[in-house]
């Protein structure tokens, strides 16, 4: 009898059909936990289902938000720490979606890699269920996609995006943002999601490893440290504006720093002050900006430096939206004002940064 080629499979292409159903029966837990009026969490269709009217909306307008973690998934990787890096994943989205004083409502992620490894992929789930968990919207579904070829074994990458919902009349920013109102800062985390390009540059510089014990804080290992899940500020937010009536804006501060991502919510002819001897840098931060000789101002454009939301509010109400954020789990502090636009620039900085470690 003549001898036949065996016939190539897609487990021979790289590609394992098994382990991905082994995945998504490991992960359906974790994303019935998402589960909220409005949606039951269950994955395995074609399509993810959300219903507005069973979430006690009336007259809504629908906000959509989409990002990824960037570059901090090398560091993930190559530290072979896998769990937060999906709550970043959800607050990259969630954040942007309640400065514009939206409800979370859904999200969806898309995870791609080379090698599918169940177990260490439901960990990065787990991530994004519980990012969904703490800001209230239901994780109704997303993509597993095994390419090998594309990417390395061991390589991923992910993104995601979130629907979020305000009544009508009620979006942010106001149009009554004027001068001498007030600039509340909310402490970040960490790092958060953004400049892990220079913060690798920095670390490649010093001769660390991520196994090492970071030199700002000497309890974790430096890829520990660097892997600090980003803040979710959505509840802390939300109750704010709901309760007080005096959130004239929010600023999710991403990449661009202060510099950047402030103006976006100013009307064109305002600009805002900030004292910076009244925000307190993180021990990371100090850390980069030593470690990297990093300037100021690039500092500050480049990182949130320990802010990462900013709100702006009617200076009468200071207090009691302090008040609010504090009994959310926020560490807030009163950073500057409303002024005049001087010129181009929209973000006037008082003072200097205490960088000292």
């Amino acid at each position: 009898m003549t001898d036949q080629k065996k016939g190539l499979t897609y487990a021979d292409a790289g590609v394992d059909i098994d382990a991905g159903n082994r995945l998504v029966d490991l992960i359906k837990p974790m994303v019935r936990a998402t589960a909220r009026a409005g949606a039951d969490a269950e994955i395995g269709g074609f399509g993810g289902l959300f219903d507005l009217k069973a979430a006690g909306f009336k007259d809504p307008v629908l906000v959509a938000a989409t990002d990824g973690v960037g570059t901090k998934v090398k560091i993930a990787i190559e530290a072979g720490i896998h769990n937060g890096i999906g709550i970043d994943l959800v607050a990259m989205s969630v954040n942007d979606l309640v400065v514009q004083g939206a409800e979370p409502l859904f999200f969806l992620d898309y995870f791609a890699c080379g090698k599918l490894d169940p177990e260490a992929t439901a960990s990065i789930v787990a991530g994004i269920a519980e990012g969904c968990r703490e800001s209230g919207c239901a994780l109704i579904g997303g993509e597993i996609a095994e390419m090998p070829g594309l990417y390395k074994d061991g390589d991923y990458d992910l993104a995601g995006f979130s629907v979020g919902a305000a009544e009508r009349g009620t979006l942010l920013p106001t149009k009554d943002i004027s001068v001498g109102d007030a600039v509340i800062g909310m402490a970040s985390s960490g790092v958060h999601s953004n400049g892990f390009s220079l913060v690798r540059k920095i670390v490649e510089r010093t001769g660390l490893t991520y196994a090492d014990k970071a030199p700002f804080s000497p309890v974790m290992t430096l890829g520990g440290a660097l892997l600090t899940p980003t803040r979710l500020y959505v509840k802390s937010c939300l109750r704010a504006i709901r309760e007080t009536g005096a959130v004239k804006g929010l600023a999710h501060i991403t990449g661009g720093g202060f510099t950047d991502n402030i103006p976006r919510v100013l009307p064109k002819n305002l600009g805002v002050r900030i004292d910076l001897p009244a925000l307190t840098v993180l021990p990371v931060f100090k850390w980069l900006a030593k470690e990297g000789d990093i300037a100021e101002l690039e500092l500050l454009r480049t990182f949130n430096c320990g802010v990462g939301m900013i709100a702006i509010v009617k200076r009468e109400a200071v207090q009691q939206v302090m008040d609010i954020l504090r009994e959310g789990g926020e560490t807030v502090s009163l950073l500057g004002d409303v002024i005049e636009a001087e010129g181009d620039e929209r973000v006037v900085y008082h003072g200097h940064l205490e960088l000292n470690l």
